[in-house]
């Protein structure tokens, strides 16, 4: 049966057994975890931060953006939650979701980029010098 809400529960680790319309986050681990909205009973899990998802507390209840897509899931379920209900997506086509998944990694590296030239001069030559002495 499809969900039409979820609820907020802030945790600090995250459950073995996830309970239906429950969006489990975990602000130390930087994770989010739910029951698939289609019903399957699949586990999602969204890493939380900058380049990932993130989650937000409304008074109508939580908001996960961006959407999620369960490509890698039976059901390929995609919808977003906003405001604590869930809004329903179409299903993407493989040209869609490689197109996404390159979307997701240019967003990375442009971030990791930006905060890369933020350094001093000082900070990246120590950062080198670190790492020629890794083992």
């Amino acid at each position: 049966m499809k969900l039409s809400a979820l609820k907020l529960q802030r945790v600090e680790y995250m459950p073995k057994q996830l309970e239906p319309g429950i969006l489990y986050v975990s602000e130390k681990f930087s994770a989010a975890a739910h029951l698939c909205a289609c019903g399957c009973g699949e586990k999602v899990r969204t890493p939380l931060g900058p380049t990932e998802w993130s989650v937000k507390e409304t008074a109508g209840g939580p908001s996960v953006w961006p959407s999620v897509g369960n490509w890698q899931k039976a059901c390929q379920s995609h919808y977003v939650i906003q405001n604590g209900k869930i809004i329903w997506y179409d299903k993407w086509s493989a040209a869609q979701i490689a197109a996404g998944r390159r979307g997701e990694q240019e967003r990375r590296k442009t971030h990791y980029d930006a905060m890369q030239a933020q350094k001093s001069l000082w900070q990246r030559f120590w950062q080198w010098i670190k790492l020629l002495f890794r083992s």
